[in-house]
């Protein structure tokens, strides 16, 4: 495995880290909020045996599902529309990158559509899936509605996103070294929406201080009410 990383290129090599540093961030949250929450079940409830803390751990991990939904549930409707967006395009980049490699391989699965002799590619659906939702949410007026047409937003720019190496080179270079590109714009723009969801999260909270102290005056009412 060492030796298949050093015979990779810069290109390469980059693309293998932009992917382990998102998988690494990713484990890093969900482990950090279980160690947190199991060492509160720990203290709280006086395990003091090795099967007491191994069971209070499994409690650990349902009570971090159990925070995520209920934080889901409350959360505004902007940071849901974003968490709908950012999750729809991860999981439909990784199945079409992961089932394209499935069909190179021989594998008769989803995306390999053809008419007569042209091959179809993903992102020609990709992108009107994301037009259409996104203007579709540009004229919804119910906030559910805006965070569900967030989740085909978030499949088709991951369709479109995926072979973008392929756009901009005007040529099919999805397997070669030139389509990495396409990776690393999909790492890049995953990035950017978790980093974009976090300051949202973070600007909500300083509004919400600075109200609760008076600092600022009330929010503005929805001009045209559902």
């Amino acid at each position: 495995m060492v030796d298949r990383v050093r015979r990779l290129d810069r290109l390469e090599r980059r693309t293998v880290a932009m992917g382990v540093v998102a998988l690494t961030t990713v484990g890093a949250v969900v482990a950090g909020e279980v160690g947190k929450l199991w060492r509160r079940r720990v203290v709280a409830e006086d395990a003091g045996t090795a099967p007491e803390v191994i069971q209070k751990g499994a409690r650990a991990a349902l009570d971090t599902v159990e925070v995520a939904r209920r934080g889901y549930r409350e959360a505004p409707t902007g940071e849901s529309a974003l968490f709908n967006l950012l999750i729809a395009f991860v999981i439909s980049s990784s199945v079409v990158r992961l089932t394209t490699l499935g069909v190179r391989r021989g594998v008769p699965l989803l995306f390999n559509v053809r008419i007569g002799r042209r091959h179809i590619h993903h992102f020609v659906p990709g992108i009107l899936l994301a037009f259409a939702s996104g203007s579709a949410g540009l004229f919804a007026s119910d906030p559910k509605l805006r965070e569900t047409l967030a989740i085909p937003l978030g499949v088709g720019i991951g369709l479109t996103f995926d072979e973008s190496a392929l756009l901009l080179e005007l040529e099919d270079v999805y397997w070669s070294r030139q389509g990495l590109v396409g990776v690393q714009i999909t790492l890049a723009t995953a990035s950017a929406m978790s980093a974009a969801m976090l300051a949202l999260r973070i600007l909500r909270r300083g509004e919400r201080k600075m109200e609760e102290q008076h600092q600022l005056p009330p929010p503005v009412r929805d001009p045209f009410p559902v």
